[in-house]
């Protein structure tokens, strides 16, 4: 990655760093999201652990990997954009670290924008936008990484559609971790080799 003044490269973080951010920020979206159902006496969507639902929260991850694969060489700037955020988080983790990578973002993050705050909102077209939009900006990390956002904000109106039509929060969260891990591991492959 070059510096320059329209896409300075940011400073590498050490594996702890990346952990410790992960760690952190799964613990204060689940804070948050309990307080939100807490203040709003507001009931989420139930996790039903059912194969129907491992198997189609499954099949939409594959569906989401697939779309970002197409995507990636497709649009310029949101391989530049996820290359960017994947290298900034994914060079200093192990490979057994790509499982926390898809544990920790794929739950709270789904417990706060499909549980919470879709919930709250109501579960409904507009609670699946609002909430999209929310899971958007939360993957902002720089005016570059627009891209990237519009990527998580449609991502996020396909998990919150997935919640909504099968009544089951089991699905997204599947499809979150599956992703992750899927999208770490492919990355991981191309541009660091191997599994050391």
């Amino acid at each position: 990655m070059e510096k320059s003044p329209n896409n300075p490269e940011l400073e590498p973080f050490t594996r702890t760093q990346v952990l410790v951010a992960m760690g952190g920020t799964a613990l204060l979206l689940l804070i948050v999201a309990k307080l939100i159902l807490f203040v709003g006496d507001i009931a989420i969507l139930p996790v039903k652990l059912t194969g129907l639902g491992l198997l189609q929260g499954l099949a939409i991850g594959l569906g989401i990997t697939g779309a970002s694969a197409i995507l990636y060489r497709l649009w310029p700037a949101y391989s530049r954009s996820a290359d960017i955020y994947l290298k900034l988080v994914l060079t200093p983790l192990l490979w057994v670290d790509l499982i926390w990578l898809g544990l920790l973002p794929g739950l709270s993050e789904e417990l706060l924008f499909r549980g919470a705050i879709f919930a709250a909102i109501g579960l409904n077209p507009v609670g699946i936008i609002v909430s999209s939009i929310c899971f958007g900006l939360l993957h902002f990390s720089g005016s570059q990484q627009w891209p990237y956002i519009v990527w998580a904000t449609v991502v996020g109106a396909l998990l919150g559609y997935s919640a909504l039509v099968t009544g089951n929060l089991l699905v997204p969260i599947v499809a979150h971790i599956f992703t992750n891990l899927i999208s770490g591991c492919l990355w991981k492959l191309k541009y660091i080799g191997g599994m050391e």
